[in-house]
């Protein structure tokens, strides 16, 4: 068979819907509000086909920096040779949505500011420094009613 360099070459399964959730796009996609500056999340539908990004782009996180009102125009930094290309890319809003990827930055900040404003009350200093994950504490495992199993293979049986 020839082989097939087009536009959509080898997006069978990439832009195909998830299960339960092919159909028309949801209203609620159509109210959501972008503004520029927003951080959002490329991820192509296989229902609307105007206004969809190449497949290089699916998956890949931007910022907003053009809104019109059915399209969306987002910055993403693509990876060319040895370097960081700025690419402008419009792609229509069934395409994109909003971005998880600042809520735990968000989250921590409004933390700390607590635990700052808690401290200076106290007139203390606190520690804000994330720290990796520790190795949990050394413990003995009790074989009291945890009596050890000993697991031995199946043997081979030919089904001839």
């Amino acid at each position: 068979m020839p082989h097939s360099f087009g536009l959509r070459a080898r997006t069978r399964h990439l832009f195909s819907r998830d299960f339960r959730t092919k159909g028309p796009v949801k209203i609620s996609t159509y109210l959501k509000t972008y503004k520029v500056g927003d951080i959002v999340d490329i991820k192509a539908n296989g229902a609307v086909q105007k206004g969809m990004p190449h497949k290089y782009y699916q998956g890949k996180t931007g910022v907003v920096f053009n809104v019109t009102k059915s399209s969306v125009g987002v910055i993403i930094h693509k990876i060319v040779g040895n370097r960081y290309l700025e690419k402008r890319v419009n792609v229509r809003i069934e395409h994109v949505k909003h971005s998880n990827c600042r809520l735990d930055f968000l989250k921590r900040v409004k933390r700390n500011a607590e635990l700052k404003a808690a401290a200076k009350a106290k007139g203390e200093t606190v520690f804000l420094k994330r720290q990796p994950a520790q190795p949990r504490a050394a413990h003995f495992v009790s074989s009291k009613n945890n009596a050890p199993t000993t697991i031995s293979p199946v043997p081979y049986e030919a089904l001839v």
